[in-house]
């Protein structure tokens, strides 16, 4: 997929587009608190595109409140970065620096990523707001990759929970995690009750833990002299490798 086949795919109204170029000295103000951030945003950046913002007046999905957070608006934001960027970093300054939930299309040569990430009131500072769990990633389909076409099926505005806008940002984030998940199991599935989404976020979470752990203990046990000590860290390695097959079994 292209970047403009993934803003394509969202399927957004015209009422909802804005379609405007951002300043990157936004970015600057709002995102880069140390001073090698604001190198990697002048030196990685070369565009920022705001696609759309999603309102209850644009899009007729309503507005969510609690005391935790405000979900007035969804912003739906598109990159280019230049190809020395530091493309991670720059993605969580981004989602750091806006104070609506951001979906991200970023592009880095013929490399994309979509990125999304829940944000709640800040603790400590009245009115500022912070992440709030995990930033969920993912590389989009290249053309011909399995299940681009069901992801890009998936994406549409219409195919999302609409009972607000934290339900619709959520129904974004675990067609995301769909696409994890059909990459490691071969099936792409959007699973209908809030239960089974909400334990196939675990379940990602702990392949992705267990997979590096497996990865160290595989460095460490190569790096290894001593065979009383090889034989332990080849324990502890067939470990996490039965309980990584049994978090893809939950996926």
């Amino acid at each position: 997929m292209t970047g403009d086949e993934v803003i394509a795919a969202l399927d957004l109204p015209a009422t909802a587009r804005v379609d405007r170029r951002v300043p990157k000295t936004l970015l600057l103000e709002h995102g880069a608190p140390t001073a090698a951030d604001k190198r990697r945003i002048n030196d990685g950046i070369e565009q920022i595109q705001w696609v759309a913002a999603l309102k209850p007046t644009t899009i007729g999905v309503a507005a969510y409140r609690d005391e935790g957070r405000e979900y007035l608006e969804i912003a739906v934001l598109r990159l280019a970065f230049r190809a020395a960027a530091k493309a991670p970093r720059l993605i969580e300054l981004l989602h750091r620096a806006v104070p609506y939930p951001v979906l991200a299309v970023t592009e880095l040569g013929d490399r994309l990523n979509l990125s999304l990430a829940h944000k709640r009131w800040s603790q400590g500072q009245a009115g500022k707001t912070v992440l709030d769990g995990d930033l969920v990633s993912a590389g989009v389909p290249r053309d011909g990759e399995p299940h681009g076409t069901a992801f890009a099926a998936a994406l549409a505005l219409g195919q999302q929970p609409r009972a607000s806008l934290l339900a619709l940002y959520q129904g974004w984030i675990d067609t995301v995690l769909a696409l994890e998940a059909a990459r490691r199991t071969g099936r792409f599935e959007m699973l209908p009750a809030p239960e089974s989404r909400t334990a196939r976020r675990e379940a990602l979470r702990d392949y992705a833990r267990l997979e590096a752990e497996a990865a160290r203990l595989r460095v460490v046990a190569a790096k290894e002299k001593q065979m009383a000590r090889q034989v332990e860290l080849n324990l502890e390695l067939k470990r996490a490798e039965a309980a990584k097959t049994a978090a893809l079994a939950r996926l």
